[in-house]
């Protein structure tokens, strides 16, 4: 089969091959056919060494399609279920997920960097990113990574739900839990910048104000439910406009930086919350005092996959998009298929493309 596969750190370019072969599947693991997968930001974080992965590598993580095999020991799930793929599968037996936290499991996760499922070029062993790899044509996961949906779904659709949507959303609902009548900054207009934008709006936050440097995301940002936007540069007078000076209830940071937590925490009034939901780098710390920890009141929460639990939110997250609540379309820059997919990697570091699909033909 195909599939786009990383052999070291700092590569600008994908291996797309296709001689990509499987491991069996397990007792407990299913085998899905992708048939849609996001182009996602952290995959590029991958290729530059800023989230660290096992190599060489299948990259993407964020996808959905169709079972079309099952371990002898799953029950949940058929062939022919349509399914988003969950890329922190919850054991259900771990103390995180005991506390309710299944998206801090990290049983599955652990298992993603010593169990390499693809194979290439005769045999030599192939991890998937997040023990996924969306981007090949097929992969093998236990079978909590894989959440069976409502088949009326349009693949593209549910891949985004399984990623950005879910994290950006999320981070609104059940981190956050942004309350109606509360104010709201988001630092970054991407895909997740914009849900969290959609969940803050779901969510009825009276004033939502996005901040980004590219103008041109600014007006996508308004019809998804953004009240205001600025550049960072004009951040300290919609500060004053929109809230007296006050700042904002909620800060979100939605791209991965310190600069940009730095950015979301001035934004954010005294005794309000500092949502980081960007995935950054070990290295890059945040310049943040003892002194302004405690008397600022501030409260700095980390928003890891939306604080998710996907078995409940993906299902619901669809159904707010059949209702017409979510708008996921406009959300897609461009469809793409697997062949152009070096093609989306360039323009992903750009910063302009919101999300790129690729479909699986």
């Amino acid at each position: 089969m195909r599939g786009a596969l990383l052999h070291a750190v700092g590569d600008d370019r994908l291996d797309i091959r296709d001689d990509l072969t499987l491991a069996p599947v397990g007792p407990g693991e299913v085998r899905v056919r992708i048939r849609a997968t996001g182009v996602c930001h952290s995959d590029l974080s991958v290729m530059n060494g800023v989230l660290p992965m096992p190599l060489p590598i299948v990259l993407g993580h964020e996808g959905a399609g169709v079972v079309v095999e099952t371990g002898e020991r799953v029950t949940s799930l058929s062939p022919g279920d349509h399914v988003v793929v969950n890329w922190t599968p919850a054991c259900d037996d771990c103390p995180n997920c005991r506390a309710n936290q299944p998206f801090l499991c990290m049983t599955y996760m652990k298992d993603g960097f010593v169990n390499a499922r693809f194979r290439y070029d005769g045999g030599t062993p192939a991890y998937g990113m997040a023990g996924c790899g969306t981007w090949a044509e097929e992969i093998v996961v236990p079978w909590q990574g894989a959440v069976r949906i409502d088949p009326e779904l349009p693949f593209e659709i549910a891949a985004l739900i399984g990623c950005g949507v879910t994290t950006g959303v999320g981070a609104a609902i059940n981190t956050a839990r942004v309350r109606p009548g509360s104010t709201v900054a988001v630092v970054g207009c991407g895909g997740v910048g914009l849900s969290v934008v959609q969940g803050a709006r779901v969510c009825g936050a009276r004033t939502i104000l996005a901040i980004d440097p590219l103008e041109s995301k600014h007006e996508l940002a308004r019809e998804l439910g953004a009240t205001h936007t600025v550049t960072p540069d004009q951040l300290p007078d919609a500060i004053r406009t929109l809230t007296g000076g006050r700042g904002f209830d909620h800060g979100f940071e939605a791209v991965g930086g310190s600069a940009t937590i730095m950015t979301a925490w001035k934004a954010t009034r005294r005794g309000g919350d500092v949502i980081v939901v960007g995935a950054g780098a070990a290295d890059d710390l945040v310049p943040l005092s003892a002194f302004n920890l405690l008397f600022e009141g501030k409260n700095i929460l980390s928003s890891l996959y939306g604080g998710a639990d996907v078995r409940r939110d993906f299902p619901f997250l669809a159904e707010l998009y059949k209702a017409g609540k979510l708008d996921l379309e406009s959300m897609i820059t461009t469809r793409l298929p697997l062949s152009n997919l070096n093609g989306a990697i360039n323009a992903l570091k750009t910063g302009e493309p919101l999300r790129q699909i690729i479909l699986m033909d």
